[in-house]
């Protein structure tokens, strides 16, 4: 799936529930299944700057594709972060890079979550854009 098909997708989940409990709710089932980041990468460097909770990423590149893994502290940013991991992993960087962020808007993630998760969620964009950055320099 490209990641527009997968943006889509989420904007879909997103559509069918009524108010933002039921939103809530399900971000904190999609933390749950998010891929854990190993033990051995919840590190210093691996944590988000700018998140209130901790939130640890860890990029893979596997053949030509980038594979995240996350964790978090909190039970809702461990479903924001499982919003993102579901969207960009598994895709080139180059198509990280090009991807817009559109779809959060969409599902009027951003004006529903505090100002420090909002900014949270603004530093875990760029930092997977960083390493799409990061990873696209070593195919080049």
């Amino acid at each position: 799936m490209t990641i527009q098909e997968k943006q889509n997708e989420v904007i879909d989940e997103f559509a069918m529930f009524d108010d933002w409990m039921q939103r809530y709710e399900y971000m904190i089932e999609l933390g749950k299944s998010l891929p854990l980041i190993d033990e051995k990468y919840k590190i210093d460097e691996n944590l988000i700057k700018g998140c209130q909770s901790k939130v640890w990423v860890h990029a893979e590149l596997e053949g030509d594709k980038l594979v995240f893994t996350a964790d978090s502290d909190a039970i809702i940013t461990k479903g924001i972060v499982a919003i993102l991991i579901r969207v960009y992993s598994n895709q080139h960087p180059s198509e990280i890079l090009e991807a817009d962020t559109q779809f959060i808007d969409e599902i009027g993630l951003k004006e529903h979550l505090s100002p420090t998760r909002a900014n949270g969620l603004v530093s875990m964009i760029k930092q997977l854009k960083m390493y799409a950055i990061a990873y696209q320099t070593q195919l080049n």
